[in-house]
């Protein structure tokens, strides 16, 4: 079987995850809404009859769960669209725009329900609570919570940031039907009302989640380092074979989750033909691909020479110096080239390093001291996805 046919095969498989993916998050959501629209006709008949605005306001935020899980649905089949002229990497990106809409409507909820509760400070109402009303509450509670987690793991396992959310915002409505049951046995053991209070208090804790909740979605929006773990995963199936000699400046491109394409640099002995070469990223290529459906849409090469004392040497003096500065990460691409008097090398500074130029500066020195004759041309990486 050639590369075509097994990139090919590849597509079809990937394609299948993909649709089994889609299909998981949307028979979750759809779950989600029903048992949302059983809890909220169930919960506002309850909270009209005894005028407890907790369980209306209650009732409230399970209506917006039901809108949170239809967003998911279409934002599910928006990025499941095929790519096409105006979006040739396809509409994965999609997910975090519904995810930023979820989030959004968490944070008009917290607001509407702290409004409300205000509301009920200033004009207080006395509620009428009863043991059938504490059923209700207990049970509600019982529901959200094994609905939030049941979405949540839901949204880890098929790394959806829309499910998390919701599953986050069933969570958050569990404990605000936690605070209705203690306002109403409060109220019925020593007939306070405290409920309008306990109603600001949530509120600001569900505003404060929409607040989180809206910057890991705009975050996921603009770009983001690429989980450690994936990298790590790449680097080895590269490093794998045997000709490469290092693997370094890993760089992501994300188009929704799951979704990547990239490039790398790879260190090889100055030793191969060019159709090894190319033989070798041919290879390289399909089997990241298979393994972990990266796109890698360039491998740029660093050659390395194994024969020559003097690069040898240099390479090893040069690693030294640059072991003496904790935010120096990583070196790469070095070239040594006695003719030309020239010593050239890529370095990775850490993001906690303030002062680049400064660093950059005194290795340059350090250097220099000890190859004076010789141009030294130093290019600063940022840790673009973890220098392992």
């Amino acid at each position: 079987m050639n590369n075509n046919n097994l990139k090919s095969k590849s597509n079809g498989i990937l394609d299948k995850n993909n649709n089994v993916r889609n299909k998981s998050i949307i028979i979750t959501s759809i779950v989600g809404i029903i048992m949302n629209v059983f809890l909220a006709v169930f919960k506002a008949i309850v909270g009209l009859l005894s005028g407890s605005i907790a369980i209306v306001l209650d009732a409230v935020n399970n209506t917006s769960d039901v809108a949170s899980s239809v967003i998911t649905i279409i934002g599910t089949k928006l990025s499941s669209k095929k790519p096409d002229k105006e979006h040739p990497f396809g509409h994965g990106r999609g997910e975090y725009l519904s995810a930023l809409v979820i989030s959004v409507i968490i944070l008009y909820a917290g607001f509407s329900s702290f409004i409300e509760s205000v509301k009920r400070i200033i004009y207080p109402t006395v509620a009428k609570y009863s043991i059938f009303t504490i059923i209700v509450v207990v049970v509600a509670i019982i529901v959200k919570i094994f609905l939030g987690y049941y979405v949540r793991n839901k949204g880890k396992y098929l790394n959806s940031s829309s499910l998390v959310n919701s599953g986050n915002d069933a969570l958050l409505d569990s404990i605000i039907s936690f605070s209705t049951l203690v306002a109403a046995i409060i109220f019925m053991a020593f007939h306070l009302s405290i409920e309008a209070y306990l109603g600001v208090l949530i509120s600001i804790i569900i505003l404060k989640s929409g607040i989180d909740m809206i910057k890991d979605a705009v975050s996921s929006i603009l770009g983001e380092r690429v989980d450690v773990s994936l990298v790590k995963k790449v680097k080895k199936t590269i490093n794998a074979f045997p000709q490469v000699m290092g693997v370094y400046d890993l760089i992501f491109n994300n188009y929704g989750p799951n979704s990547y394409t990239g490039s790398v640099h790879i260190e090889i002995p100055n030793t191969y033909t060019i159709d090894e070469v190319d033989e070798l990223l041919r290879e390289i290529t399909l089997k990241v691909y298979l393994e972990h459906g990266l796109v890698l849409s360039a491998i740029g090469i660093y050659s390395v020479d194994k024969k020559n004392p003097l690069a040898i040497a240099a390479r090893r003096n040069i690693r030294k110096i640059l072991k003496n500065y904790p935010h120096i990460l990583q070196m790469h691409g070095f070239y040594f080239n006695a003719e030309k008097k020239l010593i050239q090398f890529d370095m990775v500074i850490s993001f906690d390093e303030d002062n680049q130029l400064k660093l950059y500066n005194n290795v340059y020195e350090e250097i220099y001291s000890l190859y004076p004759d010789y141009k030294i041309v130093i290019s600063i990486d940022n840790d673009f996805s973890v220098s392992i």
